[in-house]
């Protein structure tokens, strides 16, 4: 863990709680690269397309590389707000993020990630001039998770009509990373 920031008892248990926080989403998308990124086009219309993503440290920010030509930059800088949408269906897990984005040209965060494998969308490597990050600060999670087991699947379904409740297959959780330890992550499962 990186050393905390806060100069307070009650900002550096915030802080914790924010990586609390940060590190169980981070744990859902460690085995997912790929999510589809959706900005808002010049029509005002939600535009998708598949990005790779980094692994999320205790900071939060996800990372990806990106065109300085695309449309993307002139859609983020029109509108930073963008959807993160993760699945990985073999283990029945979906996750969602919403953040604030920007494009940066941090070359020390770029020399951190780069790996030749991203020759192919910028040839000239790390020192590209087309190369930039997109750099994204989630504001929200949520993810959806069923048990791959079918066996805990009937459990929850006996233990549910005996109980009276209505059956709720998996997990389903929202994450509010701009909320402080008043604010509240809302679980169902």
């Amino acid at each position: 863990m990186e050393k905390l920031h806060g100069t307070t008892v009650q900002e550096q248990l915030e802080e914790i709680e924010h990586i609390k926080k940060v590190r169980e989403v981070a744990d859902k998308l460690k085995d997912i690269k790929i999510a589809m990124l959706t900005t808002i086009n010049t029509e005002g219309k939600p535009h998708s397309r598949p990005m790779y993503t980094f692994d999320v440290k205790d900071d939060g920010i996800i990372w990806m590389f990106l065109a300085k030509d695309s449309h993307k930059v002139k859609e983020i800088e029109t509108n930073p707000n963008v959807i993160l949408n993760y699945s990985n269906p073999q283990h029945d897990l979906y996750i969602t993020v919403n953040g604030l984005a920007e494009v940066s040209e941090n070359a020390a965060k770029i020399e951190e990630l780069w790996t030749d494998r991203f020759k192919a969308w910028f040839p000239y490597g790390k020192t590209d001039p087309n190369l930039a990050l997109l750099k994204i600060t989630p504001q929200q999670a949520e993810y959806w998770q069923s048990p791959d087991i079918l066996l805990a699947q009937i459990v929850s379904l006996v233990k549910n009509t005996i109980s009276g409740n209505a059956y709720v297959e998996g997990e389903n959780k929202k994450i509010d990373f701009l909320s402080n330890h008043h604010g509240e992550d809302k679980t169902r499962s």
